[in-house]
């Protein structure tokens, strides 16, 4: 059903709708972002005139080319999660283990010294816990495991 942009923005003897309030952002750099995107989004249109019959059609067209786009790549994300799926599954068809295929996938993608400090707590914690021998930590090894 068509909305008349008249009737959507108001008329030029009545004023808009207030428009909502946005949502409190923290941090600086996402301020600066919210409000750069914002201004791209929705450049100030004037309370006392109404939108035109071809800004209109320019921001309908917009938006279902943006609609369209995001299908498209979510039917190419479907195609490409099948895809893994398959390939996990030819994996666990050949032996290999594949939770631990995941956990090596998932590794890559960490920062490696994100990865290293997390390893290091974990470490941590084992030995805490008991879980780690003293002979197998390096000071253990350095002493001869007395």
């Amino acid at each position: 059903m068509a909305c008349d942009p008249v009737e959507r923005w108001g008329k030029a003897d009545k004023p808009a709708a207030s428009k909502p309030k946005p949502a409190k952002v923290t941090s600086t750099k996402a301020k600066e972002t919210t409000h750069a995107l914002a201004e791209q989004a929705a450049p100030d249109i004037p309370n006392d005139e109404p939108l035109s019959d071809a800004a209109a059609g320019f921001a309908k067209e917009q938006l279902k080319s943006f609609i369209e786009h995001i299908d498209r790549l979510e039917e190419e994300k479907k195609t490409i999660a099948e895809d893994i799926k398959d390939v996990f599954a030819e994996a666990k068809g050949t032996g290999f283990d594949v939770k631990a295929l995941r956990a090596i996938l998932k590794m890559r993608r960490e920062d490696a010294d994100r990865r290293a400090e997390h390893e290091a707590i974990v470490d941590i914690y084992m030995r805490a816990l008991g879980m780690i021998p003293f002979e197998n930590l390096p000071l253990g090894q350095s002493m001869g495991g007395r």
